[in-house]
């Protein structure tokens, strides 16, 4: 993935707002919402919500379909990937990182969280 395009998704998850519609999305899996059901499970006026969703729509976290008279968001799983991905590439050296590993990447002092 292009440092561009990370940078463009992490900039759109560093809003509360925006990251709690796209961890609702990922709870949700697949079959997403309506932006109606977004607004109201996470009190978010709708006004407010159309500006969140075109800015996750931007970054291609969010995917929008039509279904009837509504446009249903799902969480766009392959750019959730590829951003994590991207994020741990070469983690503890190329190596898989396991709880024992992860420890011993971390600088001497500093508690896992």
């Amino acid at each position: 993935m292009e440092t561009k395009k990370v940078l463009s998704a992490l900039a759109a998850l560093a809003q509360e707002s925006r990251l709690a519609v796209f961890r609702l999305l990922v709870q949700v899996g697949p079959e997403g919402l309506a932006a109606s059901k977004i607004g109201e499970q996470l009190g978010i006026p709708p006004s407010s919500l159309s500006f969140h969703l075109k800015e996750l729509s931007h970054a291609d976290l969010v995917i929008a379909r039509q279904d009837g008279r509504f446009v249903i968001y799902s969480a766009d799983i392959v750019t959730m990937n590829s951003v994590l991905g991207f994020l741990t590439d070469n983690c503890c050296g190329g190596n898989p990182c396991t709880p024992v590993q992860i420890q011993q990447c971390m600088p001497v002092g500093t508690l896992a969280k």
